[in-house]
């Protein structure tokens, strides 16, 4: 297919595969060049007849045929016209070969063959069109050195005799009939290889598509996609796997895939031990390179190579911790819901009778009050109202836990709360504990503030105990946007519930922060358990209670902490607008 042309009538490059069969043709001539070469030296060495004359020429071609070559070949980037320049090519090569044809010995020449070759490869250079030119230019080629020879004009052969007309012509007729069957044999296989070429464009094309979809798939996927081979050593790894494990795609390259994901192993080897190879799943705790601690939901999948062989494996995962944190909300939810309705109706029926034991050791405190001798039992009786009232202030504090008021949401200016908060902690705050706050002024919440105020009063208690040698307890509070991460579910129906009122989506977090001891994972997971408490005189309702509260307000409240570091509580309550 001969090469498209713009207006001007010049090639644009690259366009064709006519550069490319051009430095074919160029490696063709250099090769033909050494070829002759080397005949002409063994030629010289064999009959040691070749006359001075004929011995410079030989040599001067074959020297004009290199150089013809290296000249061709550094102008050729710059060619613009190159069909043209394919021509001047071609035409070169008919002339380098008739002047070794008629220095080693005209029409009894070794090097007449080249004829044929240089009309095959202008045959395949130019297709039908040009196979025609080129035995017709092979032919008349070599018919002029016949005639010339013929003539008198150049030396016939080596004995200076000219052939008769009839075997010259006879002789010209040979070769011109073997151009033609050379060149269309040329051409047939031009044909067949430009067709080869454009199926294998083509096929290129197709598969380079596809190969982008398949990448443009994998780099868009929303979840970590790695494989590995038969050794466990990762080949692949998307953009979402290098966001979760905070590892670049080129530092995985080649490791073991344990080592990036701790206890996938055994996952993988489920898909190994099952028969048919599908499947391998589980939920892993993971830590990544940034630290951040994380639930990932791991997949795993033999990788088969075209003949179905298993040739590694396909290991697919997610960042489940949103999804994990709201099954324990749940589960926590439907826990307490449950625990609070029977623990309610038990406390009201404990109450009571309660009441009347509390009054009744009253009464005898009373009568035996008078009675100096009987001082053992008034300290019992003492002790039997003191618990008895801190048992009623438990029981006060629990049904408060688990049938908290109706909310009355109003505006809250958050570091007036603070201020306030902190204020009575003055008159409690244990030696050596000193509080820093940052708040911007004029940042408000929706909220209770009587429920929030007991929220930030826990929380502040609770930091204090945590330091018993002393430390720095912060209050910081800042706008948080919804898009900065995924909302938990109390706060998306809070958040709409804002929007259909006209309000913006935006949060509040309120982080509470101490240096004292810190918890332990283990200790974590139970913090707002009712009862839960790792203090021998805590009710284990405090961080319950928080929970409950910011829950019923829409928010959401995460703990980090770490042993010996201390322990940072996050509120996240829907902001607000401040009233005039």
């Amino acid at each position: 297919m001969n090469a498209p042309t713009d207006r001007t009538g010049e090639e644009p490059r690259g366009r064709s595969g006519l550069d490319r069969r051009l430095v074919i043709l160029m490696g063709a001539r250099l090769g033909l060049s050494l070829l002759s070469l080397g005949l002409v030296l063994a030629l010289d060495a064999a009959t040691g007849s070749v006359n001075v004359p004929a011995r410079r020429g030989l040599y001067g071609t074959v020297a004009f045929a290199f150089l013809a070559t290296v000249g061709y070949g550094l102008v050729l980037q710059r060619v613009r016209r190159t069909r043209a320049f394919a021509a001047i090519n071609l035409a070169t090569d008919f002339a380098i070969v008739t002047a070794l044809v008629q220095f080693s010995g005209g029409t009894d020449s070794v090097f007449t063959f080249l004829y044929v070759l240089v009309a095959v490869y202008g045959a395949v250079l130019f297709e039908l069109p040009g196979a025609a030119a080129a035995s017709a230019l092979g032919a008349t080629s070599f018919g002029a050195l016949l005639l010339a020879g013929y003539r008198g004009f150049v030396e016939p052969n080596p004995s200076g005799v000219a052939q008769p007309g009839s075997v010259l012509l006879a002789l010209w007729l040979a070769h011109a009939g073997a151009l033609v069957v050379a060149t269309s044999l040329g051409r047939f296989l031009a044909s067949d290889l430009r067709r080869t070429d454009e199926a294998l464009d083509q096929k290129t094309s197709d598969l380079n598509e596809l190969w982008s979809l398949h990448r443009r798939t994998v780099d868009s996927l929303m979840s970590g996609l790695l494989t590995t081979d038969t050794n466990g050593r990762i080949t692949s790894f998307n953009p979402e796997a290098v966001r979760i494990t905070a590892l670049e795609a080129v530092e995985a390259d080649g490791q073991f895939v344990e080592s990036i994901l701790p206890g996938v192993s055994a996952i993988v080897a489920e898909t190994d031990d099952d028969l048919t190879g599908m499947r391998g799943r589980a939920r892993l705790r993971y830590r990544n390179r940034g630290g951040a601690e994380l639930f990932l939901g791991v997949g795993a999948y033999i990788l088969r190579d075209a003949e179905a062989a298993p040739s590694g494996h396909v290991i697919i995962f997610q960042d489940v911790t949103d999804v994990v944190e709201m099954e324990e909300e749940l589960r926590r939810s439907e826990r307490l819901a449950a625990l609070g309705e029977l623990s309610a109706s038990i406390a009201h029926e404990i109450r009571n009778p309660l009441a009347a034991i509390s009054g009744s050791v009253q009464i005898l405190q009373k009568k035996l009050g008078a009675v100096r001798e009987e001082g053992e039992n008034a300290r019992l009786m003492e002790i039997a109202v003191r618990e008895t009232d801190r048992l009623d202030q438990l029981i006060g504090d629990f049904l408060h836990y688990a049938r908290p008021a109706p909310l009355r949401l109003e505006a809250v200016a958050v570091g007036d709360l603070v201020n306030e908060v902190l204020e009575m902690f003055d008159a409690a705050r244990p030696e050596g504990v000193t509080t820093l706050t940052d708040v911007p002024p004029g940042l408000c919440v929706l909220a209770d503030a009587a429920q929030l105020r007991q929220v930030v009063w826990n929380l502040v208690l609770n930091g204090a105990q945590a330091m018993p040698t002393g430390g720095l307890l912060r209050i910081v509070a800042a706008p948080s946007d919804a898009g900065e991460g995924r909302d938990p579910p109390t706060q998306e129906r809070f958040a709409g519930r804002r929007r259909e009122a006209g309000g913006k989506n935006r949060w509040v977090e309120i982080s509470i922060s101490d240096q004292g001891t810190g918890m332990a994972p283990d200790v974590l997971e139970h913090v707002f358990d009712p009862f839960f408490t790792t203090r021998s005189e805590g009710s284990g309702l405090g961080l319950p209670t928080v929970h409950r509260i910011v829950e019923g307000h829409g928010g959401s409240v995460r703990i980090e902490s770490r042993l010996g570091e201390g322990t940072a509580i996050r509120l996240r309550l829907p902001s607000v607008e401040a009233t005039a």
